[in-house]
């Protein structure tokens, strides 16, 4: 009905701060959405009221205040802890808890709200490519099996279990999506590729520092992320909720992104600022 058409649709987006809940949050504040989006230490809203100043996933109370207040037609759970490689290690047993908290235990304070407050919000979980492990399959589609091998992946895996178990016994919609590497402006310093671009960016300047990569061999399927968050939302467009992949089906070498990266200023990778490291 005309009416229906006039009431802007409402969505959460839990990790709003983070380079996908910052395109999300863009895309759909264009489509008219009445938004409100947690960060870590804040709450952004665009169209609508927070019953909450701050809001800690963490807190059971605060989620259900939230979702109950809000009732919205989407909930995105983009929140994730997760150690680079380039951060101090934590010890395994602090790194997993830490995941825990994040990745599985505060996800179930949502599906927990939206089962018992809010039953017609949609939830979409971001899971991981990571969740495959070292995987015998050259190419994984969502019936390979989950081989987690780390925190991070291993409490991925554990939070689509979550919202299958909700999914299958309550009725709750939730999608999970796998996602493969994506990128954008708002990737933080220490992601290869910005890496990679920040030295090809010195070299232009004139710069002769040389910056080390792992692998220039390594195969990774890089995508856009603001082609990756319109996929959340299709997602959650759907009848029924389920897994999906989310990647371009592509991969491409280190070296691959070197060369388009350095070729942007005519520049050849091989010869200014960028190497493998040689123990590797």
């Amino acid at each position: 009905s005309s009416n229906m058409a006039r009431t802007p649709k409402k969505a959460i987006i839990i990790g709003a701060g983070g380079q996908d809940g910052r395109l999300l949050f863009e895309l759909l504040a264009k489509l008219g959405y009445s938004l409100i989006g947690v960060t870590r230490d804040s709450v952004i809203t665009h169209k609508a009221q927070s019953p909450l100043k701050r809001i800690d996933i963490g807190n059971k109370k605060h989620v259900k205040k939230l979702i109950s207040a809000f009732q919205a037609d989407e909930l995105y759970y983009l929140a994730a802890y997760h150690q680079s490689a380039q951060d101090k290690r934590l010890p395994v047993a602090q790194g997993l808890e830490k995941s825990y908290e994040t990745n599985v235990f505060s996800l179930i304070n949502c599906l927990e709200a939206i089962r018992l407050r809010s039953p017609r919000t949609k939830l979409f979980y971001a899971s991981s490519c990571l969740v495959f492990g070292n995987s015998k399959q050259k190419v994984q589609d969502e019936q390979t099996p989950l081989l987690p091998d780390s925190p991070y992946a291993i409490t991925k895996a554990a939070g689509m279990s979550a919202c299958r178990l909700y999914r299958e016994h309550f009725h709750v919609f939730a999608a999970c999506g796998i996602l493969y590497n994506h990128e954008s402006a708002y990737r933080k310093d220490n992601f290869l590729s910005m890496k990679i671009i920040k030295a090809a960016i010195a070299a232009k300047k004139g710069s002769t520092a040389v910056t080390t990569v792992a692998n220039l061999k390594a195969r990774v399927d890089w995508g856009y992320a603001p082609d990756f968050v319109k996929a959340m939302r299709a997602i959650l467009k759907l009848k029924q909720p389920d897994d999906f992949i989310i990647a371009t089906g592509r991969a491409h070498t280190v070296a691959d992104l070197a060369a388009v990266a350095f070729g942007h200023f005519k520049l050849d990778w091989k010869k200014y600022g960028l190497s493998q490291q040689k123990n590797s």
